[in-house]
């Protein structure tokens, strides 16, 4: 229902008072960045509705945003679950072999050996390092998902994204 172009940058997680206004949980670095951020795409398995931010506070971890197009606990409970997209194009540029999570998504992972393991399906962010979530694909070396960690220059050894392709240093067996 989304784009190429839109960039997955959060979820609203329920209504918060009478007013309208709603909670986000945010997949940015500071959490606070999603607000930067404007038109919003607010995206549900069968909806795409643009909002816009009307006022939005920060409290804590806590992210609180009424848009201007929701004034009631009714329209703010119907926004619950639904996925925050942006137009790719309002994220920073990058320096050049940089490059955002959503980038990787996709990508083939194949191990230095040259075994084929998959398609990037997502990451995870634990505490000591981020995580490729690598899902079999058609070729792949067996039918088994893997959690590699994303730890660059030791098991990450090349993201080729001309080639849509990360080189792993990871065995067969893991």
């Amino acid at each position: 229902m989304t784009d190429s172009q839109d960039v997955l940058v959060g979820e609203i997680m329920g209504a918060h008072g009478l007013k309208g206004w709603v909670r986000v949980f945010s997949y940015t670095r500071p959490v606070n960045q999603i607000l930067d951020y404007s038109p919003w795409q607010l995206v549900s398995p069968n909806k795409k509705e643009e909002f816009i931010i009307s006022c939005s506070r920060v409290t804590g971890k806590k992210i609180l945003v009424l848009f201007e197009e929701c004034r009631s606990r009714n329209m703010a409970d119907e926004l619950k679950a639904r996925q925050v997209y942006v137009d790719k194009s309002q994220l920073p540029s990058l320096e050049s072999g940089d490059f955002y999570w959503n980038d990787l998504i996709g990508m083939q992972v194949k191990s230095s050996d040259g075994i084929f393991f998959g398609n990037v399906d997502s990451l995870m962010e634990t505490g000591a390092n981020d995580v490729l979530v690598v899902s079999p694909a058609t070729g792949s070396w067996d039918g088994r998902e893997r959690l590699i960690p994303y730890v660059e220059g030791e098991i990450i050894l090349k993201v080729d994204q001309n080639s849509n392709q990360i080189t792993v240093n990871w065995q067969s067996n893991y």
